[in-house]
Order: structure tokens, then sequence, then C-alpha cells
């Protein structure tokens, strides 16, 4: 119901419009009205009507008041007006000729007993409102509290208190009828207030409570909808929908209210289809009706023994049905073919439209193809680096290559000399050949490692103490 200018700001403030609440549009304020007779000059013999209309609890409540002050007051501005047994203060939400017609909508006479516009209110005027306000919400907990240790069947909605704190309205729903006579006095002693009891539906419980609808938007009874008229099952019948109690009930457990709102014309359309069109005869068979087809103008009827269906026009039913009246029974029915319209075909622009088609995997893997051509880098870095270390030898394999990892190499270099001594010590002077050390030969070619081509054992050179001849 709001402009397409709006939008949420800080604090939940619209920030679209810069209005703060009070669209121009009326689409911003709950229950909110379009005045478009404010820029129409009166004539100068005619007054202003003296009577406005007042919101209270941010336009979940209104009502009218008298300005005996003769001020002009515009749309949007705060009021002091009379209350009960003190005053209350609410918005100016209609002003002027409109509030003749809001009247006579609701059924209000213009009697001197309507209320009157004290002031404009002041800053202690709204200091009070605002103590006063956030009162309710810690009241409306205690009274649900109360009311469920009495053992009573009832339900409080909202609890509203006037500007002065002297009186508190309480919004409860119930099946059956509540005796709160005994809640009453305990809210008496409990919220020092006089205290109002007042009875709602399921739909003014969900228009004060608020929300959104299946539709996506606010819903109805909670921005303009008032006056709430009997949804019947036969409304949805007329419309073609199937009875399915939760796809048609509405957050207030009733059927929804916009089923009422093209009813009338889903009404006027079935008047062109005949009403004893229900079975045709035909020499098949017995034809009956399944469904109505408002927006084509089809009807479809299907035999008994058969589950195919077969559209027929409006035309073509009423034919059958005059030669049923003289006793002929046509052949077949003639039925229409209903053609699927299938998707246009689209125009070859010439590029490609990949919007949306980018998915966050494609992305995931060229980040990874990245990462993995960086390491590759850095290795082949590595190796370019290290290969003129690898070819010069080291001083602990003579000549040969050392295979070993750089670091390590690095280690073995920067070693003190005192602690490299004793291997070179160990390599100029060999140990004494023993029975266990056999000279290795430094220049000549190696034996050949095999399983029988051992060296030589040493002879024995302890006494023979046996009387077994030596071996030769």
């Amino acid at each position: 119901m709001a402009c397409a200018g709006c939008g949420t700001g800080a604090e939940g403030k619209p920030s679209g419009c810069k209005s703060n609440g009070g669209c121009s549009t009326g689409g911003c304020n709950r229950l909110n009205v379009f005045d478009w007779l404010a820029n129409i000059p009166l004539s100068d013999s005619l007054a202003p009507f003296d009577i406005i209309e007042v919101s209270f609890n941010n336009g979940s409540r209104k009502d009218f008041y008298r300005n005996v002050t003769r001020q002009f007051l515009d749309k949007g501005e705060m009021v002091t007006v009379e209350g009960v047994s003190g005053f209350d203060v609410g918005q100016v939400t209609l002003t002027g000729e409109l509030v003749k017609l809001q009247m006579k909508k609701r059924r209000i006479e213009d009697t001197p007993e309507v209320k009157k516009v004290l002031r404009r209110s002041t800053n202690e005027d709204l200091g009070r409102m605002g103590d006063n306000k956030a009162r309710e919400k810690e009241a409306l907990i205690k009274a649900r509290a109360m009311a469920r240790s009495i053992g009573l069947e009832m339900k409080l909605a909202e609890v509203e208190i006037q500007a002065d704190g002297r009186k508190a309205t309480f919004f409860y729903t119930a099946d059956d009828r509540v005796d709160f006579r005994e809640l009453i006095k305990l809210y008496a002693g409990e919220f020092r207030v006089k205290v109002e009891m007042r009875q709602i539906g399921a739909r003014q419980e969900a228009g004060k409570v608020g929300g959104i609808g299946s539709c996506g938007r606010e819903l109805c009874c909670s921005t303009w909808l008032t006056d709430f008229k009997s949804v019947n099952t036969t409304a949805a019948r007329y419309q073609n929908l199937s009875i399915n109690q939760a796809k048609l009930s509405g957050q207030c457990g009733r059927l929804k209210c916009c089923l009422n709102y093209e009813l009338d014309t889903y009404l006027d359309a079935l008047k062109e289809f005949p009403e004893d069109a229900d079975s045709i005869e035909t020499t098949n068979g017995v034809a009956s009706l399944q469904k109505r087809d408002i927006f084509k103008n089809l009807m479809w009827y299907s035999y008994g023994d058969s589950n195919k269906q077969y559209p027929l026009t409006i035309t073509r039913v009423k034919e059958i049905r005059q030669l049923n009246r003289q006793g002929i029974k046509p052949e077949d029915l003639k039925p229409v073919e209903v053609v699927v319209a299938g998707k246009p075909k689209e125009a070859d622009l010439g590029y490609a439209d990949v919007v949306g088609q980018i998915s966050l995997r494609a992305l995931e893997k060229t980040s990874q193809k990245r990462k993995h051509k960086d390491k590759e880098k850095q290795k082949h870095k590595q190796k370019t680096s290290d290969q003129p270390q690898q070819q010069q030898p080291s001083k602990k394999t003579d000549g040969k290559p050392d295979s070993r990892p750089p670091q390590q190499q690095r280690q073995q270099e920067n070693r003190p000399p005192q602690q490299q001594k004793p291997k070179q010590d160990q390599r100029n002077n060999p140990k004494p050949n023993g029975p266990g050390n056999t000279p290795k030969p430094q220049n000549g070619p190696r034996p050949p490692q095999g399983g029988n081509n051992r060296p030589p054992k040493p002879r024995q050179t302890q006494n023979n103490t046996s009387g077994r001849p030596e071996k030769g």
C-alpha cells in the first residue's frame, strides 16, 4: 500500500519520501485516508467543517472530535482531546469535507455530544503519553498471567493506556461469553486505572497485530480494510478454487477476505454459461460436466466410463442441449482443440547473456589454478637456485655429488674445523690390517659382488691341539 519511493531507513522509518511515516499518498500509515479535497479551496461563504478525525495508537483506533478552538490543524499534527475523566493525545488524520463522508460511513451523527479538541499537544503532554505507552507491554504480560490464573478462556490481544494514565482498555477475543467481573477488580487493584474490557473478533485481532499475507503485502485488515464481510466457501467454488482450508485461511484462522474482491467479476462471467447443462446426451452416452473455464469460455465434459475430458464451447453446449430437448442425440461432441501456448522463440541478438550463470564453483576453480601455478613457480625457482650448489663436489664424498638436501649441506659446511679434523685423520691414517680389516683397493677395479666371490679367509696362527692333520 506504500508508494514506490518508500524504503526502510534508520529506526524503521521510511526513507524514500522523507515524511517519517506520514506519506502523502496515504499508504504508509495504518488505516490512512487520502484527502483528495485538501488542495481545493472553499468559497468565501462556506466555513470549513469543524469536526476532525483523530487516530490513536499508530492508527489502530480512530474517533471524531469537534475543533472548538477554531485553529487551523494540518494532517499529522498531535492534538490533545477529551478523554475519560482526563485527556488523551492523538494524531490528526483527516480534516475538511471528507470527514462528513467518514462519519456517514460509520453512521455517526453530528450532535453536541461529540467530544472536543482541547489544544495542540505540548511537550508535557507528549512526555506523559510516552511514559504511559511504555507501560503497555508490561501490562499486557501481567494481564495475561492474571487471566490464566483465574482460569478464564480468553485471549488478550492488546492493552491501550490513555495518555494521562487514568484509563486502560483491554482488547480480548473469546469463543464463548466470559464473566470477567472478578478479573476487572484484579486489574483495577494492580494497575490503579479505570478498566474497560472490549471484545473483538479474530479479524480485528489480526489487524491490530499486523503481518504479511500470502501475497507478500501487508495485511488488508491492518492497512485499509475496516468493514469485515462474511466469507463462505461458495466464493471459492465460484472461482474454481480447490477447497483447501490451509490455503484459503488467513492469519486470523478465518477464510481470506480477498476471496470477495473478485467474486462479482466471476459471477458476471458465469451468467453467460448455461445453468441446465450439467449433463448432455450423445450416441456414445451421457457426458457429465467436470468444470467451467471462465477465462477461455469453455466447458469440460467426460463420459462415465472414461477419464478423458472434452472441451466444448458455450455455443456448442447450447446446441446439444437444444437437440436433447427435441429428443435428438448428436453423434459427436465436436470438442475444441486446446492449443497450449509455447514459449515464444527468442531472437538471436548475436551475444550471449551470461548474467546469473557464473557460479562460485567456477571462481573457486580459477583461484585453485592460480595457487597451483604459484606453487610450481616457487618450486622452479628453488630448483634453479640449487643447481649450482649440486654441481660443486663436496669434501666428504671425494668428488662425488652430494645427494643430500641443501640445508644439511650448509650445516656441514658451517661446522667448525675441529669437528672435521678427526674424520680427516681417519681417512689419512687407516687402521692396521687385521683379521677383520682388509685393505681396500684405491685405484684398481673392485671385486665383483656376488654370492661365491668372497675374499679368502686368513689362516689360523694358533697351535693345532687336535690330532687331525692341517688342511692345505
